[in-house]
């Protein structure tokens, strides 16, 4: 086990390049099994997930080839009846992104129950309503069996939620069945739209990219190239913690429509933020106040599907609110478990009441100290660690490996601009605040 020593109080000031968007990365892997011949991936952020999900598609047969640093080739042609490892599955939950594409390419794959993050009930029912009205029989007992005895068939699909990975396994499932199949109350976040870009490379037709309905009109797929876009929840991270840290940073090859809720939530919080072309800037030096709705009264800020907040920048939004002048709500609607890491930045010294599992009341500024922390799942161990680069004094931040899974060399990266922190290996438990850079 792993874990950053953590020096904080110091401005982060400079650039950071965002990497390829982890959200995208992992559908788009799956759905090469899916594909006729070799795809190229390029700008796959090298996290711990992706690693996860490619030594699926090798344990399957898969070849894949790493061509350089951020490209990397699966060619799934030694793709058989093998069914996925139930172990390497259970460390990730995008595993389950490989029912659509194993269905699509040989009619049947047996599923563990996914991994991954913690945050609450993850329901796989949306999942298995849209692949049961693609022909797809199920059986559930511990592990998911799904067969589609006839061959998968063209259907109108409607979502009970508008579910990101529900949307992405109909999706490639569709892609690779001929006829005309429409997903309503479909997802449209950003990844949504880049595994529809990927599809079209490989020869599917979609029509309403971006929207909550999508018609796909598919087929037998083909190789292609792909490129994956920005990481919008990485570059929401890195805005909070120049914002936290008081530094100025310069964040290159953004896409200023995948951001435009984000900031205006950072806004609400006292955040300023500019575009020099597609490059996103936060000014040096401020003191954040969170904006008063009318009157006075004390602000939401609430996650919802897209176009709305993002869910996964929620504990950031909140390590945000600890250092801005001012009463935020902050309303957590879709996990039941994500703002339950709330008591580590109490322990720092943040002024928050957690009213339920749901909302919780922020008010700031609060002067943070050092402390020793335990990462609970990605996010939460990205704001933590924001927390701790604000924090006056040593940190500790324990079980970093969630960080990984998420964010690519972290520690790398924030060291470059002014971020004093160091990975060591820890396996006595002991605190060693005193070693910290």
């Amino acid at each position: 086990m792993s874990e950053f020593l953590v020096e904080g109080g110091r401005p982060i000031t400079g650039t950071l390049v965002p990497s390829g968007n982890k959200n995208e990365a992992l559908p788009v892997i799956a759905a090469t099994v899916a594909a006729g011949g070799p795809v190229t991936l390029e700008n796959v952020p090298r996290i711990g997930d992706v690693h996860r999900q490619l030594a699926i598609l090798e344990q399957l047969g898969a070849k894949v080839e790493w061509r350089d640093e951020h490209t990397v080739v699966v060619d799934p042609a030694g793709v058989g009846d093998a069914e996925p490892d139930p172990v390497l599955c259970g460390q990730i939950r995008a595993s389950f992104l490989l029912a659509g594409a194993l269905l699509a390419r040989r009619g049947h794959v047996r599923l563990p129950r996914p991994g991954g993050d913690r945050i609450g009930r993850r329901r796989v029912d949306t999942h298995l309503l849209a692949l049961g009205m693609l022909g797809v029989e199920i059986e559930a007992d511990g592990d998911y069996r799904l067969r589609a005895p006839q061959g998968l068939r063209a259907a109108e699909i409607f979502l009970d939620e508008a579910s990101v990975m529900a949307t992405e396994n109909a999706l490639v499932a569709a892609a690779g069945t001929r006829g005309e199949t429409v997903i309503y109350n479909a997802a449209s976040e950003p990844h949504v739209q880049g595994l529809c870009r990927m599809l079209q490379t490989l020869g599917a037709v979609i029509e309403g990219v971006g929207s909550n309905v999508l018609r796909i009109r598919g087929g037998p797929l083909h190789g292609g190239t792909h490129r994956i876009g920005p990481d919008h929840i990485e570059i929401g991270s890195f805005v909070g913690l120049a914002a936290v840290t008081g530094g100025a940073l310069r964040i290159p090859g953004v896409r200023p429509g995948d951001l435009r809720k984000i900031l205006m939530d950072f806004r609400r919080l006292g955040v300023r933020t500019e575009f020099d072309g597609d490059d996103l800037l936060v000014p040096g030096g401020q003191e954040p106040v969170v904006q008063a709705d009318l009157g006075g009264a004390i602000p939401k800020l609430d996650d919802a599907p897209w176009p709305g907040f993002p869910a996964d920048l929620t504990s950031i939004a909140l390590v945000t609110a600890t250092q801005s002048r001012g009463t935020v709500l902050i309303h957590e609607k879709l996990f039941e478990s994500r703002l339950f890491f709330v008591d580590r930045l109490i322990a720092m010294g943040a002024r928050v009441v957690l009213c339920d599992p749901h909302r919780a009341v922020v008010i700031g500024p609060s002067p943070l100290v050092g402390a020793t922390l335990s990462s609970p799942d990605i996010r939460a161990g990205m704001a933590l660690l924001i927390a701790a680069l604000a924090a006056q004094g040593q940190s500790v931040i324990q079980n970093v490996e969630q960080i990984d899974r998420g964010y690519e060399r972290i520690e790398e990266r924030l060291t470059a601009v002014g971020a004093r922190l160091i990975r060591t290996s820890c396996w006595d438990g002991v605190d060693r605040r005193s070693d910290a850079p």
